[in-house]
């Protein structure tokens, strides 16, 4: 059986997450130089005024791998991302629900950008209800292009096509149009359980 390369994520789209959905295992590049401006260490969520880039503030080098980047504490990056998620989906239908835990994985410490996000993709995993076994690389393989190698496959710099996609419910949606495939904790928090049947219909 293969096994499908991702790139790390911090709470990643939702078409990344539908991707993993479908894999009975995927691993993690961790050995790849560290791309910048990826969803590695940034979501995008809605908010009262549109969408909006969450980032995560990394320490590394020109030539870091994935598995060597520090997360930056000098900046209270965590403290401004829950207060953003707080005030974004407050009003959703499962932020009360799933709130505590958010916190728990948002203040835990973390030397490494890749042991946060290893700690969410789980968390995602286990609320999503998706059986899929998950391991880092322990080694870089450039070659690119197979039909399971999604390590750049989900970029925020590359438009996404998602014609097709149904809308769901989106807590602005009063006020602002649907937008898909933002960060799969928008998905999770507006459709809760529900989230794992609509990754299965995209």
């Amino acid at each position: 059986m293969s096994v499908a390369l991702f790139g790390t994520a911090y709470f990643p789209p939702v078409a990344y997450m539908a991707s993993v959905a479908r894999c009975d295992e995927v691993a993690i590049e961790c050995k790849e130089t560290f791309p910048k401006q990826t969803y590695r260490n940034r979501m995008e969520i809605m908010t009262a005024g549109g969408v909006r880039t969450l980032t995560v503030p990394v320490v590394r080098t020109n030539h870091s791998r994935t598995d060597e980047v520090g997360i930056d504490y000098r900046q209270r990056w965590n403290v401004v991302h829950l207060r953003t998620l707080t005030a974004a989906y407050a009003a959703s239908p499962y932020f009360l629900y799933y709130k505590d835990e958010v916190e728990a994985l948002l203040t835990a410490r973390y030397e490494r950008l890749i042991e946060l996000n290893q700690n969410i993709l789980q968390w995602l995993l286990k609320k999503l209800k998706i059986d899929c076994r998950v391991r880092l690389t322990k080694d870089y393989n450039p070659a690119a292009g197979a039909p399971d190698d999604y390590r750049q496959t989900f970029s925020p710099k590359v438009p996404f096509d998602a014609s097709g996609w149904e809308p769901y419910y989106q807590v602005f949606e009063d006020r602002l149009p649907f937008v898909p495939n933002l960060s799969v904790f928008d998905l999770l928090m507006n459709l809760g359980p529900e989230a794992r049947e609509y990754l299965k219909r995209i």
